[in-house]
């Protein structure tokens, strides 16, 4: 990560390093969660006592109403409700192709990272937003307003 930090490892060198190779992620998910976050002093202690070698990646549609009760890290509690209050905002706030893609297809443009919560407690196999926390928390204020929200695709770790 010092490397990625200093400018000395973009993504494309990044992705194929021998570390990572072995856990055979799609490069979306590599990206946002490790290389944009893994050296996020919260990810790291939501996070850093799983083992990511057990975790398969598949992307899912989801209803728009399940992400209503889904949690994030307990260090980011409360932050998809802050995007949620606001919703027109922080779409503003990102590229116009963002807009439109919700406009238009009542969704985002990337998906985000949901974890099945048995990595983290094997009693609980709910899902919880792992990264997309602001996309979530949009989408949970459309839902709110009544804007238009369709089933929306994400990428789900499970073990």
């Amino acid at each position: 990560m010092a490397r990625r930090e200093d400018g000395g490892l973009n993504f494309d060198r990044f992705r194929v390093d021998p570390v990572l190779t072995p856990l055979q992620w799609p490069d979306d998910v590599l990206e946002q969660f490790l290389f944009d976050h893994g050296d996020n002093a919260s990810f790291m202690r939501d996070y850093g006592g799983i083992d990511l070698r057990q975790i398969i990646w598949q992307l899912e549609t989801i209803p728009a109403a399940d992400f209503e009760p889904m949690p994030t890290g307990a260090s980011d509690a409360g932050c998809i409700e802050s995007y949620a209050a606001d919703p027109v905002y922080w779409v503003k706030v990102r590229p116009p192709e963002v807009g439109r893609h919700w406009e238009d297809h009542g969704t985002w443009l990337r998906p985000p990272l949901l974890l099945d919560r048995r990595l983290l407690d094997p009693a609980d196999s709910r899902l919880q937003v792992l990264e997309g926390r602001t996309r979530v928390g949009v989408l949970r204020g459309r839902l709110r307003e009544q804007l238009r929200v369709a089933p929306a695709q994400a990428w789900v770790g499970r073990p």
